[in-house]
């Protein structure tokens, strides 16, 4: 009898989902495009948009899918209590409890395929989004931020500052500084080129080297091709250009270990990593907070209110987000706590409202809280 309600659940529930999930993603382009139309010009903005739009829709799908659970496990008891089904259930015995599991199910299914979704195909739908937008529609953004190629490193003693080129077709326009413990300048390399030699060496071509002592004094040398130790391997100059929440966990990780040995900041991407481990994890949670409060004592049938607390709930997670990426934007806060701050947040609302006694709150509060506690 159990394992056939909880299939009967189990239907209901993937199909509120299915419904939900396809609700928001339709309200979320339509919206985006009547927004952004008056930028879609050029000879093919038809064809560009239904391919920019494809691949916003698969972004979209990863972003909504954690406030379709929520939102769906709302709505299904709400139908339940509507049609009476609840009172059935819990008529034949079974606790308010029978719902948890296969909303849980659900919810952590889908987190594995979000994960699984995130790292193979969600990074490249969203770098997709931003060539088109930014190179068929000329709508830039903070494509520069991200895109912009680093030209100043730092490793120990070193700055380097190379104009251009990359790792594998070698570097023009090298400055090399090494400094002293006091951050005086005690030599200055100048080359036209720089190939790596293998280890920390490089080849440097086109060579002016300046070394300055204490007393101020000046050696110059000028070489056509000189090979030195600079302490850097050819991964640690390897800094790849774009959003860090579009790059896979191993090139994520192999960026962060970089950055730190070249004295750029890693804040956000240490955020979007650790977001790609609890974002798709705190749809769990979610789903079973909205169906604790949908069941709680004195609940109605309204499918409104339940709705409307689901998307309480997604606002407020919301501006938790957006709140702690500031903050890790500013230094203010630890990346990995802050992108462990929703999922906890969840948890613990969960947790207390689970614990805690039906109506515990209420008396409480209407005793006069911890004051009346204390008197």
């Amino acid at each position: 009898m159990r394992g056939l309600l909880t299939r009967h659940l189990l239907r209901r529930y993937l199909v509120l989902v299915g419904a939900v999930l396809a609700g928001l993603l339709v309200i979320f382009l339509v919206a985006d495009f009547v927004d952004r139309a008056r930028a879609y010009t050029g000879p093919n903005w038809v064809r560009d948009v239904a391919e920019l739009y494809g691949w916003k829709a698969i972004v979209a799908t990863h972003q909504l899918a954690p406030a379709a659970l929520l939102l769906a496990s709302a709505t299904l008891v709400s139908l339940l209590r509507r049609r009476g089904e609840l009172t059935a259930i819990l008529a034949l015995g079974f606790g308010r409890r029978v719902l948890f599991l296969p909303v849980a199910g659900v919810a952590l299914v889908a987190a594995i395929v979000l994960g699984t979704m995130d790292e193979l195909v969600v990074g490249h739908a969203s770098r997709r989004v931003d060539e088109i937008t930014a190179l068929r529609f000329h709508r830039w953004g903070d494509w520069r931020s991200f895109y912009e190629r680093k030209q100043w490193f730092r490793h120990d003693d070193r700055i380097l500052h190379l104009e251009g080129g990359d790792v594998e077709n070698g570097f023009q326009g090298i400055t090399v500084l090494r400094l002293t413990p006091d951050f005086d300048l005690a030599e200055r390399v100048d080359a036209q080129r720089m190939e790596h030699a293998g280890g920390t060496s490089w080849r440097l071509t086109g060579v002016t080297r300046r070394v300055f002592d204490r007393a101020g004094g000046l050696k110059l040398t000028q070489l056509p091709v000189d090979t030195v130790d600079l302490g850097i391997s050819r991964a640690l100059l390897g800094i790849r250009p774009g959003r860090p929440e579009q790059m896979p966990i191993p090139v994520l990780r192999q960026q962060i270990r970089a950055r730190r040995e070249v004295g750029l900041p890693d804040r956000v991407f240490l955020l979007a990593l650790g977001n790609r481990c609890t974002y798709p994890l705190a749809g769990v949670p979610a789903a079973l907070l909205a169906v604790v409060l949908a069941l709680r004592p004195g609940r109605g049938t309204s499918l409104t209110g339940a709705l409307v607390e689901g998307l309480a709930v997604t606002m407020g997670l919301w501006g938790l987000t957006v709140v702690a990426r500031a903050l890790v934007n500013a230094g203010r806060m630890a990346p990995l706590f802050a992108a462990a701050l929703p999922l906890v947040a969840l948890t613990v609302a969960l947790a207390v409202l689970l614990w805690v006694p039906p109506g515990a709150v209420h008396r409480f509060v209407r005793r006069g809280g911890w004051s009346g506690a204390r008197a």
